[in-house]
């Protein structure tokens, strides 16, 4: 049997929407795509011009990422399988590496999200299902 983390609901139901909050801050950051086959890990965000802020790319299992060819920075929120954020990174450039120790997922998002820079490391994260609202706080 795999161990408990974040994402369980969303595998379970994976036609529903989902999206991303910060508990520890009340925040709703973001509607959630997953990549969690090795072909939708492996491509990422490449071929993409950007990323809306209303959604994250959530990959997982991956606690590293690279951003060659890349068009365009990202914000990137590492986490525990428990959801707890372990690294946070602002404006990672195109052409770059970046890794967690202890990370089971990675969650990128458009740089300038208002609701990573407002994440700490140590704040705890869930999914649950629902849209984004229009107005959200976070977003």
């Amino acid at each position: 049997m795999a161990k408990p983390h974040i994402f369980r609901a969303l595998l379970s139901n994976p036609d529903r929407p989902y999206r991303l909050v910060n508990d520890t801050r009340s925040l709703v950051l973001a509607r959630v795509e997953p990549a969690f086959d090795s072909s939708a890990r492996r491509t990422g965000l490449l071929g993409r011009q950007s990323l809306p802020h209303d959604t994250v790319l959530a990959i997982a299992p991956s606690n590293a990422i690279h951003t060659f060819a890349m068009q365009f920075p990202i914000d990137v929120l590492y986490i525990r399988r428990d959801g707890t954020v372990v690294k946070r990174v602002l404006a990672l450039k195109p052409r770059r590496l970046s890794a967690a120790w202890g990370g089971f997922a990675v969650l990128e998002f458009g740089a300038g999200h208002p609701g990573v820079a407002a994440t700490q490391v140590g704040d705890r994260l869930r999914i649950e299902e629902g849209e984004i609202e229009s107005g959200a706080r976070g977003l």
